[in-house]
C-alpha cells in the first residue's frame, strides 16, 4: 500500500487547510483523483481534447474552493459535482458539437481515436450510452463506468435515490436493446 493510499480524504483536507502542508495535500488529492476525473469527464464530453480542457477548469475550481468544502459529503462526491457542472457548462458553450447533451457518436470514429482502448463491442456500448436521454446517460455513466453508489450519485445530481434507481433501470433496458440490435455478427 502506497503512502497516498494510507492517507484518508479527511486527512488530505486537513493538510490543505494548513499553509505548511497545503501544496503537498493538494498534490496528493490530484494524484488520487486526476485519472478518475479525466475518465469521468471523457464520458461526458467524449474527446480527449475536450476532457483535458474541462479537467483543467475542474482542478482550478477544486483548488480555489477547497477551503469552502464543508465536508457534508465525501470529497470525491464534491469533486465529481464540480466536474459534472464544468462539463455541462462546457457543453452549453459548445452546443454546435452537441446533440441531446452529448456529442453525436455516429460522427465519431472511436477506433481512430488514439485514446480509445476498446474493441467493437465497447464502441457499440458507448454509442448506446450516447443515445440515452441526458439524465439517464449521466446516471448510467456515474453508476456503471464510475462505480459510484446511489447515495453519491444523488448528491452529485441532486436527485433522490429512488429516481436514480428507476432511471438507471430504464437506461440499462435501452442499452441492452441497442447492443442486441447492433452487435449481431460480431
Amino acid at each position: 500500500m502506497s503512502k497516498l493510499e494510507k492517507v484518508s480524504d479527511k486527512e488530505l483536507i486537513r493538510m490543505i487547510r494548513h499553509d505548511r502542508t497545503r501544496n503537498t495535500g493538494f498534490r496528493m488529492i490530484y494524484e488520487r483523483y486526476h485519472r478518475e476525473l479525466y475518465w469521468f469527464l471523457r464520458k461526458i464530453v467524449w474527446t480527449h481534447e475536450n476532457a483535458d480542457d474541462v479537467l483543467q477548469e475542474t482542478w482550478m475550481k477544486i483548488f480555489n474552493h477547497l477551503d469552502d468544502f464543508r465536508e457534508e459529503s465525501a470529497l470525491k462526491s464534491w469533486m465529481y459535482r464540480i466536474a459534472h457542472n464544468e462539463a455541462l457548462q462546457f457543453l452549453r458553450k459548445n452546443r454546435r458539437q452537441v446533440t441531446s447533451g452529448s456529442q453525436d457518436l455516429s460522427s465519431v470514429d472511436l477506433q481512430a481515436d488514439p485514446w480509445f482502448k476498446g474493441n467493437k463491442i465497447h464502441e457499440i456500448l458507448l454509442k448506446a450510452v450516447a443515445q440515452l436521454p441526458e439524465r439517464q446517460r449521466q446516471i448510467f455513466e456515474l453508476k456503471y463506468f464510475s462505480d459510484l453508489k446511489y447515495s453519491e450519485i444523488a448528491r452529485i445530481l441532486d436527485l433522490t435515490e429512488g429516481a436514480l434507481k428507476a432511471s438507471y433501470h430504464h437506461a440499462v433496458q435501452k442499452i441492452t436493446h441497442f447492443v442486441k440490435e447492433n452487435s449481431e455478427g460480431i
